[in-house]
């Protein structure tokens, strides 16, 4: 399990207020501006670069970006700084950082003036406390926009200001920052949606506070260290492809066959040890695949005769399967059986559209893992798009309770799910995702594992993980994302995970 937690804004909340009691000199708001006074220090200027602009909200995140005001001037640093707030209606921490403040010789105006020149920007307008029904004032807006037209690098301070912290949503304007100094823990907000855009590079500033002692978590990051402990075995020398598994793939309709094509694909070169395709095309249904002839095409009934289905260990049902009556019954006879799914695509429209398809999905006791992008995700939540936008992180949780499911809540910042509440923000991956059949390919990652017997959770995370790593490392080798294809991220994810049970093997 990752150890990097992610916390919401009560449940930061809550942790301030618990390290009021525990806490030792200097409070909080003077340790969150010294960190950020030393990034901008050590990572945003250089020995030539002294004029910063800082901008101070009317909250906490003002008194934090006041703090860093102070420690910038004593290091002989040049600051401009803007208070956008009331001095009276401070809280007494931002008060006081603001008497500070002046009592150094520091002054404060109310804009920014025009025609001077800065080196960096530091952002502590707002911290976590905007929300949907505290949006931004216009006057907060337009400051916004005159940061991001300076073209300068910027620090934001807790998150970007704009940003909204539990969903990761720009609701009207949101700085761009190059970094972001998040303070006491991960917010879900940096992590998914939006936040991908505009938080740039991410660190956390812990403020010498133990979080997770405070609260436990039920949320972390999902990053190559957090999956170290959930790669499939090393593989032993007295071992058949019967040891692997054997999974079964229903898909590929007419018009949609490459769909089924590239999750059986994926599967055999993730692991599993046999593969067979169940094409739903009535016709032109290729028998053999000349890409890839390891893969054994079959008539999608022989998957429920009795005979070949007690040979299987598992079943991924939905690429390009189509929403006609027969694919309506075969889903409906998978989700009898006591096999581990996985369900992607039309497997999940269908399950949205019949009520009786839904009942059964609920009532099972085997593993089932759901892979719905946000268009899924709102018909089975019977709900918009833009709702599941709105806030990912509650959809993914929503749905992992309502189904009793594993779940990925694919989009920037893929969300992981499991119906107890736990949830994980995926870091890899990039825009080179956002092309066809890359959801194919991660449904066929997640048979392959979970017929090699990697438990459901361990080959959501795993598959999820691998497949945004594999598009980064094509990312770097292509020089960016514009013309990535699902089939080429196949021998990288295979290359990848070998090289990493390698490593796991070596570390022992």
């Amino acid at each position: 399990m990752s150890n990097i937690p992610v916390y919401t804004t009560a449940e930061i909340r809550t942790i301030e207020s618990l390290a009021l009691s525990v806490a030792h000199p200097p409070p909080l708001m003077e340790r969150a501006g010294r960190a950020a006074a030393e990034i901008v220090r050590t990572r945003l200027l250089t020995s030539n670069h002294e004029r910063i602009l800082i901008l101070a909200g009317p909250g906490n995140n003002g008194g934090d970006a006041l703090v860093a005001a102070r420690y910038l001037h004593d290091w002989g640093k040049q600051i401009t700084l803007v208070f956008a707030g009331k001095a009276e209606r401070l809280s007494q921490d931002a008060r006081q950082a603001l008497a500070q403040w002046q009592a150094v010789g520091g002054t404060v105006i109310p804009e920014i003036p025009a025609g001077r020149q800065w080196d960096a920007v530091i952002d502590g307008l707002f911290g976590i406390g905007l929300n949907e029904t505290r949006p931004l004032a216009e006057n907060y807006q337009q400051l916004i926009r005159q940061i991001n037209q300076l073209n300068l690098p910027v620090l934001a301070l807790d998150i970007p200001s704009g940003l909204l912290s539990d969903s990761g949503r720009v609701a009207d304007v949101a700085i761009r920052a190059a970094i972001t100094a998040t303070f006491i823990a991960l917010k879900p907000g940096l992590l998914t949606s939006d936040g991908c855009d505009y938080c740039g590079e991410i660190i956390v500033c812990d403020l010498e506070l133990d979080a997770a002692a405070l609260i436990p978590p039920h949320h972390w990051l999902l990053d190559r260290a957090s999956i170290a402990t959930r790669l499939p075995s090393p593989r032993r020398a007295n071992s058949h492809k019967g040891t692997y598994g054997r999974l079964g793939i229903l898909g590929g309709t007419t018009g949609m066959i490459g769909a089924a094509l590239l999750a059986g694909r994926a599967a055999l070169k993730l692991g599993a040890g046999r593969v067979y395709l169940g094409l739903l095309a009535q016709e032109n249904a290729p028998v053999v695949d000349l890409v890839q002839p390891e893969l054994m095409l079959r008539p999608p009934a022989d998957f429920f005769d009795p005979d070949h289905l007690n040979g299987l260990d598992g079943l991924v049902i939905g690429p390009g399967f189509g929403t006609e009556i027969t694919a309506c019954i075969y889903l409906e006879q998978a989700l009898q059986t006591h096999l581990p799914l996985v369900l992607d695509a039309d497997a999940l429209n269908l399950i949205a559209q019949h009520e009786e398809l839904h009942s059964a999905l609920q009532a099972r006791s085997a593993s089932s893992i759901l892979t719905p992008h946000p268009a899924e995700a709102a018909r089975l939540l019977n709900t918009t798009v833009a709702e599941i936008q709105r806030n990912r992180l509650e959809a993914a949780q929503n749905l992992a309770r309502q189904f009793n499911c594993a779940i990925v809540l694919k989009g920037a910042g893929s969300i992981c799910a499991f119906p107890e509440g736990a949830c994980h923000f995926n870091t890899s991956g990039n825009p080179g995702l956002s092309s066809a059949g890359t959801g194919d390919v991660l449904s066929g990652f997640l048979g392959a594992l979970l017929v090699q017997g990697v438990s459901a959770e361990n080959a959501l995370l795993l598959a999820v993980y691998l497949h945004g790593a594999a598009a980064d490392v094509l990312l770097k080798q292509q020089h960016g994302p514009v013309g990535m294809t699902a089939s080429e991220i196949i021998p990288v994810a295979r290359d990848l995970l070998n090289s990493w049970i390698g490593s796991e093997i070596e570390s022992r």
